[in-house]
């Protein structure tokens, strides 16, 4: 799908063309092959590059060629299955020509969406400098939004897994997890393209242009910062749940062990008396009294067990 805008001179409101425009923005969601194809014959765009936007395994870059400067990062979103959320990232593509910017994503983003229904203040498609740092500045806050939400969530879940440890709970955590690693890899390689940015002299910069790209690095090294923190919090958190879980289970079966001990005695004397032998030589055989002795014999030796594997912390 390819939606054109632009921002006419004296005018703040973004309007929807039909037609491509001198200074418009053309955001291409999900293009087909021909839709590529046509931008690329028509501004010198390599189809190549194109495509490369459209590739979930995409790096962070950027390049500058003879018709236009392309640059490649890689955005949040949000996944939902099943009544679960999950957060990856997909590659953006922002090629910027002598007359026109273009975006490519495979999906719409919030990031754009924001820029359409003028959310964004002093936004105006002539300015593709300015236009194109106040997406990368999107990004990043958008990076950090996604964090405080999985932040919430893991906090979420730790207080779940303190009243019972389901497999569940621990698989929501691995995910979260997940997501971190996705965005701490999205992150680094992102603030490469940010540094090049900071050192390129291809663009031509507005006033307080420099002040927003220096505002996009911060808020980038921000996110970075905190995915490193909430993913190592994350970690310690799981391997904290899969250290009770272990020690819990240890402490059953310890029970377990001493409760079968307990058992045991009683059975052992019952057993010594069930044997095929003369019952002459057996103590108490022939007492009419035999069965009461030998069951207050068995308790006081199940007793004396109980005591020495309390005593030892066994039970």
């Amino acid at each position: 799908m390819i939606r054109i805008f632009k921002n006419y001179e004296g005018q703040k409101e973004l309007q929807e063309l039909n037609s491509i425009e001198l200074e418009s923005w053309v955001a291409l969601t999900n293009p087909t092959s021909e839709e590529l194809r046509n931008i690329s014959d028509s501004y010198q765009i390599d189809l190549d590059d194109l495509k490369a936007a459209l590739d979930t395994e995409e790096r962070s870059r950027l390049e500058n060629e003879d018709n236009y400067t392309m640059i490649l990062v890689n955005i949040p979103v949000v996944r939902e299955e099943d009544e679960k959320k999950w957060y990856e990232t997909i590659p953006l593509g922002i090629f910027i020509t002598r007359k026109v910017v273009f975006t490519v994503c495979l999906e719409e983003t919030n990031i754009l969406k924001q820029f359409i229904d003028g959310l964004v203040p002093n936004f105006y498609t002539y300015m593709k400098t300015r236009f194109v740092y106040q997406i990368l500045y999107n990004n990043a806050t958008l990076f950090l939004y996604y964090l405080r939400v999985i932040d919430q969530r893991a906090n979420q879940v730790e207080e779940i897994l303190h009243e019972t440890s389901r497999n569940s709970d621990l698989i929501q955590l691995y995910d979260l997890e997940k997501c971190l690693v996705y965005f701490t890899t999205s992150l680094k390689s992102n603030e490469v393209v940010l540094e090049k940015l900071r050192k390129h002299i291809g663009l031509k910069h507005y006033e307080e242009d420099q002040e927003l790209l220096e505002d996009v690095i911060i808020e980038n090294k921000q996110a970075m910062e905190m995915t490193y923190i909430y993913h190592n919090i994350l970690r310690s958190t799981m391997s904290l749940f899969g250290s009770i879980i272990d020690n819990n289970l240890n402490q059953v079966m310890k029970f377990l062990a001493a409760i079968t001990i307990v058992v045991e005695l009683p059975t052992m004397i019952s057993g010594f008396y069930g044997m095929n032998v003369n019952g002459a030589g057996m103590p108490f055989s022939q007492s009419p009294f035999g069965f009461a002795i030998i069951s207050v014999f068995s308790l006081i030796v199940c007793l004396i067990a109980v005591y020495i594997l309390k005593k030892k912390n066994l039970l």
